[in-house]
């Protein structure tokens, strides 16, 4: 079952983010199940979203490329959210 990915960043900054995403883009995009990845700026830092086809696929990424790599102090709060619907283009 696809599922959204919710992940809160308190403290990061843009450009925390925009390093992060140049460093793990294009394994992201080769990532087994994603589909999807959205951020935006909120009042305590970062919020980042990403649909992916299953937790499962979502977890190994995050696991192998992400969490080895974020910066001292940095620690994402992660929510997953089952999808009813996915319509894609």
């Amino acid at each position: 079952m696809s599922v959204m990915m919710i992940s809160e960043i308190s403290g990061q900054q843009p450009q925390g983010y925009d390093a992060m995403l140049a460093f793990v883009g294009d394994a992201l995009r080769q990532a087994p199940g994603f589909v999807m990845h959205m951020s935006h700026p909120v009042e305590t830092g970062w919020r980042v979203m990403e649909i992916w086809n299953s937790r499962e696929d979502a977890a190994r990424f995050f696991a192998a490329h992400i969490a080895p790599n974020l910066p001292e102090g940095i620690r994402p709060k992660l929510t997953f959210q089952p999808l009813h619907s996915l319509l894609q283009a």
